[in-house]
């Protein structure tokens, strides 16, 4: 079987991130152990993911004319993205994010959008080219709703798998949930979407009848250290996470978000798929980083391999 082509549609950032043993409380300084620049960005994630697991990855994006977007653009080549649909911005700067990792793994993000929020027209028309040639598409929210609007409705036109994964959380138009086959949101994502909490497998149900009534055909959410839980009108199961010591967890839902497509992509049942993912999100969080943690597909297949047992019910 040929490897998927999947094309990723989201935003690429340099990320700067410091390890602290703590979070500061308001007003507080508190003396950090570690700091360094990586690059980032949850499109450029998701797109590096799919190419380490085997897919043809193509991504669709921004950066700014500057050092960091050549910096961005070479560490995309090197992982092995096409960056056909990439361009970049004499207008704006890149994408960043200032980033926090406390002793746990635990993660606080800021992003500063620059180029990635100038995307539009132009990226469309990208997007709706590489459509021809793609087994699927995964998009977040980290470029402009109705650019992604645009490209949902060609992917469906085209019969291309869509996965929708709707961070970072913010408003997007309701026309967007019936062109998803699959949106996955973390639990605070998908608390902002329906307004009641998400914190175990009885509230990821709740969210996901909600979810699946605006029109979407499956929902997969995320639980962090509890797993996973995914339901659509047939099916419905919860698959725990895998027990490794998180070290980062700032590329674990772009991993998964990855794997969950290239495993979809390949013709993996859900359930199985979902598993998949799981796995992958483990393999990055034992890594610091993002992008740099994203697993191959020999690692993934050892977690899975090392962990039998986790299969979830």
């Amino acid at each position: 079987m040929p490897a998927p082509h999947i094309l990723v549609v989201g935003g690429i950032n340099m990320d700067l991130v410091v390890v602290t043993p703590r979070f500061p409380n308001p007003g507080e300084t508190v003396v950090g152990e570690r700091f360094f620049i990586t690059p980032g960005g949850k499109g450029a994630n998701q797109a590096v993911a799919c190419a380490r697991l085997g897919a043809r990855s193509s991504l669709v994006g921004r950066v700014g004319n500057d050092t960091f977007g050549q910096d961005l653009l070479a560490s995309l080549t090197a992982a092995g993205v096409s960056l056909e649909g990439v361009g970049q911005d004499d207008l704006a700067p890149s994408g960043v994010a200032f980033i926090e990792v406390d002793a746990s793994g635990q993660n606080r993000i800021v992003q500063v959008v620059g180029a990635n929020g100038r995307c539009g027209p132009e990226e469309a028309k990208k997007a709706q080219r590489l459509l021809r040639h793609a087994d699927a598409v995964l998009f977040c929210l980290e470029v402009s709703p109705l650019l992604l609007l645009e490209v949902a409705r060609a992917a469906r036109d085209l019969g291309v798998l869509v996965v929708f994964n709707p961070a970072p959380a913010k408003p997007f138009p309701p026309a967007l949930y019936p062109f998803a086959h699959y949106i996955v949101p973390n639990e605070t994502e998908a608390e902002a979407l329906v307004g009641h909490p998400v914190r175990d497998r009885e509230g990821a149900r709740r969210a996901s009848e909600a979810l699946l009534a605006r029109g979407c055909q499956g929902v997969v959410i995320t639980l962090g250290e509890r797993g996973a839980f995914f339901k659509t009108a047939e099916a419905e199961g919860h698959l725990p996470a895998f027990p490794v010591q998180a070290v980062d967890t700032v590329g674990a839902g772009d991993a998964f978000c990855g794997a969950l497509t290239v495993a979809l992509a390949e013709g993996m049942g859900l359930r199985d798929a979902v598993r998949f993912a799981n796995a992958a999100g483990a393999v990055a969080v034992t890594k610091p980083g993002a992008q740099e943690a994203m697993p191959t597909r020999e690692e993934v297949e050892a977690m899975l391999r090392r962990f039998p047992g986790v299969a979830g019910g």
